[in-house]
């Protein structure tokens, strides 16, 4: 069957192939044209302010100077006035319309790009560590917002602002206007080699700062196995390395940055110092008045600036299409796992469905975790899995839930295969409760709803009682409304592995998935806990990976692996009656008591 690509957020197909602005207008900017045109009207009347302070510049030395006209100093003045009156509301208006415009944005693609990564495989989780793909989420959209806070708005009114000044310059007099801007194509290759050289050391910048992200992100994690080890000084001279060399690389593309604009300063030097010689001279001669040369003057003077602001944006760019393309990047990443396009339908009563494993291969990096794995687990017993670490377990389910895809064989629930169902629907066939207990920063209440939002507090009550966390839970000043902390790091292990105990039992799904469920529990919480699962159990099929074999004793089938294949099954007495590798295994564990 075909398989179909569906994102979080409705991207398809490769932003690269569109273009990078093209991209961005499409998926981001058009939805705020109507902003966006109000916006840039403003910035218009903002950038041609220039051109008539300019322009005012004439009246002002040849009526009110010159020729001492006291009637004119008030309608000059006026002019003056409003001109930066009027400046100034644009300016106000088109910040706080872009500003918006630009924190939407931002918004949207951060909400786009974690709705993507959460369609994607857990191999792509492996090979990108979190601190990169919190820099990609976080860092590069920042960065990437100069594009329409730089290129569309300022870039916008600098140019209504340049062209607003060569009028008024023009009017004045063209060929003044021509030697002053002589130099202005010299600069063109310049400007280009220094924009790809921004370029470059912009990317390498932000896969230096993703790389310092990912450091800080182990070193917090893992910051009290840093001082277990007394390794301080080695994880903190770790992060200065990598560090220095964001330093070193960002300070290699802001001097390129900084590159671009001043060289326009070298086209004023020369642009000035040609028009002062050359109008001067036809002022002395009497064939241009003081007033048009201040006001061309005024009009050059200004005009430099926006057009070093325009070479400073085009620089910028370059930082901003850096990370555009990293951003890109995770969006043309695409989910293998995927759900058929003709997906059937779950099984009716899958609590009362065999699951079953057909000669299952799978590898990971060449190396097979599963060779030929072939079992069935029976509805409504309890089907455990045994062996050494490495022999496949976890494995099995991972492809069972589809966290990752069998190379060969295949995998039944109910006779369904499991890569006929859709997602959704098969990963809700499971409540699963892992060796690891994952907890999240919220709430234990968050935590324990997590897979079923807007539980009543009865059943809520009765999943506590199930787990015996209800005590523990009435025990605290907040009760449910405690916070778990990052990781779960407020909570004891046992408490974390009773509170996915509750989650599981909540869930209420037909099949049950728990890998050392129990382990981290005492004696008797464990006794307590284990009854709790085996009611649960009752009319649902369960597997259970048990490292401890005194946990599987009594289950009504016993699979035991080895490097990736099943080597034997059966009920514990028999195992042991057999001795093949189950009774090893037994004895290792109980040969000291």
């Amino acid at each position: 069957m075909a398989d179909t690509v569906t994102t979080g957020s409705g991207y398809t197909g490769s932003a690269t192939e569109r273009g990078l602005l093209s991209w961005v207008w499409h998926d981001y900017l058009r939805p705020h044209m109507g902003r966006l045109a109000i916006a840039m009207i403003f910035m218009a009347i903002e950038g041609a302010m220039l051109g008539a302070i300019s322009y005012i510049v004439q009246p002002m030395f040849d009526q009110v100077f010159v020729a001492k006209d006291r009637g004119a100093v008030y309608w000059v003045a006026g002019a003056l006035g409003g001109i930066f009156i009027l400046r100034a509301i644009s300016d106000f208006s088109h910040r706080v319309i872009m500003n918006g415009i630009g924190l939407d944005i931002i918004t949207a693609m951060q909400r786009d790009m974690v709705r993507h990564l959460l369609t994607l495989d857990s191999a792509y989780f492996q090979a990108n560590p979190p601190g990169t793909l919190i820099e990609r989420v976080r860092g590069d959209t920042t960065v990437a917002n100069q594009i329409w806070m730089q290129v569309l708005g300022t870039a916008w009114r600098e140019v209504v602002s340049i062209a607003a000044l060569l009028a008024v310059a023009i009017s004045v007099d063209w060929r003044w206007t021509l030697v002053a801007i002589a130099g202005l194509p010299v600069l063109i290759g310049p400007i280009l080699g220094m924009q790809r050289y921004v370029r470059k050391k912009s990317f390498a910048a932000r896969e230096a700062a993703a790389k310092l992200s990912t450091r800080l992100d182990e070193i917090f994690h893992g910051v009290n196995t840093i001082k277990l080890n007394t390794s301080e000084a080695h994880e903190s001279e770790r992060f200065e390395t990598v560090m220095r060399r964001y330093m070193g690389q960002e300070m290699k593309a802001r001097i390129g940055r900084a590159g671009v604009p001043s060289t326009m300063d070298v086209v004023a030097a020369f642009g000035f110092a040609g028009v002062v010689i050359y109008g001067g001279n036809e002022i002395i001669d009497g064939e241009k008045t003081v007033g048009e040369f201040m006001s061309f003057f005024t009009a050059m003077g200004l005009l430099f600036e926006p057009m070093r602001r325009i070479a400073n944006i085009s620089a910028n760019w370059q930082s901003a299409r850096a990370s555009l393309e990293r951003i890109q990047s995770v969006f043309q990443a695409a989910p293998t796992i995927l759900s058929s396009a003709r997906a059937s339908a779950a099984p009716s009563d899958p609590g009362g469905a065999d699951v079953v494993f057909e000669d299952a291969v799978v590898a990971y990096g060449g190396e097979r975790a599963l060779n030929g794995a072939t079992f069935t687990a029976r509805a409504g017993e309890t089907t455990a899995l045994v062996g050494a670490s490495g022999a496949g377990k976890s494995t099995l389910f991972s492809a069972l839930t589809r966290l990752v895809d069998v190379e060969a064989g295949r995998i039944l629930v109910g006779g369904v295969p499991v890569r006929e169902m859709s997602l959704p629907d098969l990963r809700a066939l499971f409540s699963v409760v892992t060796q690891d207990a994952p907890m999240f920063d919220e709430t234990l209440r968050d935590n324990i709803t997590l897979a079923t939002p807007g539980v009543d507090e009865a059943r809520l009550r009765s999943a506590l009682n199930a787990a015996h966390l209800e005590a523990f839970v009435d025990g605290l000043p907040r009760g449910l409304d405690t916070p778990a902390g990052p990781r779960g790091s407020q909570l004891s292990g046992g408490q974390r592995q009773r509170v996915a105990i509750a989650r599981a039992i909540l869930r209420d799904a037909p099949i049950l998935l728990l890998d050392e469920a129990t382990s981290a529990l005492d004696a008797e919480s464990e006794a307590r806990v284990q009854e709790a699962l085996e009611t649960l159990s009752q009319g649902r099929t369960t597997l259970v990976i048990a490292h401890r074999l005194s946990t599987v004793r009594r289950a009504d089938k016993i699979v035991v692996m080895e490097a990736g294949r099943v080597v034997d099954e059966g009920r514990h007495d028999e195992l042991m009656d057999r001795g093949g590798v189950y009774a090893r295994l037994h004895a290792l564990q109980f040969s000291a008591t």
